[in-house]
């Protein structure tokens, strides 16, 4: 059974830093780009960030220089470091596969598929 599972999310002060892990099991990742996607209470998932298995990186505009994605092939595990944290951060984070590296640059959640359960980030005083 292919499956990703998120965690490392938590409620974090303005400026904080979280390290999010999305791990996979049944399959491994080293062939997959892998993106991070989040999705705030009333408003529509949004591509935050991408790998692919070459590591090229795509992010959010509104991410550049606070979060940082990487992958460990060893570990079947991708992260997403996250700095500066904002509360327009807050969300549900997911982490989801795509077989096509094309599909990092557009970051579209439709292009994406093995969707973990996700990892609420709170970020507030």
């Amino acid at each position: 059974q292919l499956q990703l599972v998120e965690s490392g999310g938590g409620l974090v002060q303005p400026g904080g830093s979280l390290r999010l892990s999305c791990a996979a099991s049944g399959f491994t990742l080293d062939s997959y780009a892998i993106g991070w996607f989040r999705q705030a209470p009333g408003k529509e998932r949004e591509g935050v960030s991408c790998i692919t298995s070459g590591g090229n990186t795509n992010y959010k505009d509104s991410v550049k220089g606070r979060f940082t994605i990487s992958r460990d092939n060893a570990k079947n595990t991708v992260y997403l470091q996250m700095n500066s944290l904002k509360p327009e951060d807050t969300a549900i984070y997911y982490c989801a596969t795509t077989s096509n590296y094309y599909y990092c640059s557009g970051l579209k959640f439709r292009n994406f598929g093995n969707w973990g359960q996700g990892t609420q980030v709170t970020v507030s005083t």
